[in-house]
C-alpha cells in the first residue's frame, strides 16, 4: 500500500470542493474542446462566435476547420479589429496541445477587449476526431483515431 507521503497524486492533498468547483467553472470559461465547438458549428443557425486559426499561412493552406478566419497571432495587433466585431466571442486555436500559439493569441486577443476561448487539442485533435477540414486543394477528412474520438461518436462527457 502506497501512503499519503510517497503517493504522487495525493503529495499535495486535493483542492475543497468549493475549491475546485471554483476552478473547474473558470477553466471552462477559458477552454472549449474541439468537440463542442465541432457541434455548435455543424448546429443550424449563428453558433454565436467566429473561430480564430492563428497558424502560419503555410498551415492553414496544409489544413484548417471550416469557416475558420485566418489570422497569425503576429498579425492580431494590426489585423484584429479589421476581421472580428468584438461583440462575438472568439475560439483561438493553433497546431495542437504541444503548442501554446493558441493561448498567446487567446492573451493578444483578451488585452485588445475580445471575449475569448481557447480550442483544446488544436487542429491536431480537430483532424484526429475526424471532423471535416479544408486545404488550399479543398476539403478533406480523416477517419476518426478510435485513441482520441469515441467509435460511436459520443463520449458521454
Amino acid at each position: 500500500m502506497i501512503t499519503n507521503s510517497v503517493n504522487p497524486v495525493l503529495r499535495v492533498a486535493p483542492a475543497a470542493p468549493a475549491e475546485a468547483a471554483a476552478h473547474f467553472r473558470a477553466a471552462l470559461a477559458f477552454h472549449a474542446d474541439v468537440s463542442d465547438v465541432a457541434a455548435a458549428l455543424a448546429a443550424d443557425g449563428d453558433p454565436g462566435f467566429v473561430v480564430i486559426d492563428t497558424r502560419s499561412t503555410e498551415s492553414w493552406d496544409q489544413g484548417h476547420v471550416p469557416g475558420a478566419v485566418h489570422l497569425p497571432t503576429a498579425l492580431i495587433p494590426e489585423q484584429a479589429e479589421q476581421l472580428l466585431d468584438k461583440s462575438v466571442p472568439v475560439v483561438t486555436y493553433c497546431w495542437g496541445p504541444g503548442c501554446n500559439g493558441a493561448t498567446r493569441a487567446a492573451l493578444a486577443l483578451a488585452e485588445l477587449g475580445y471575449r475569448v476561448k481557447e480550442m483544446l487539442g488544436g487542429f491536431e485533435y480537430w483532424a484526429r476526431e475526424g471532423f471535416a477540414y479544408e486545404t488550399w486543394q479543398g476539403p478533406a477528412r480523416r477517419d476518426a483515431d478510435p485513441l482520441t474520438a469515441p467509435v460511436d461518436g459520443e463520449c458521454g462527457c
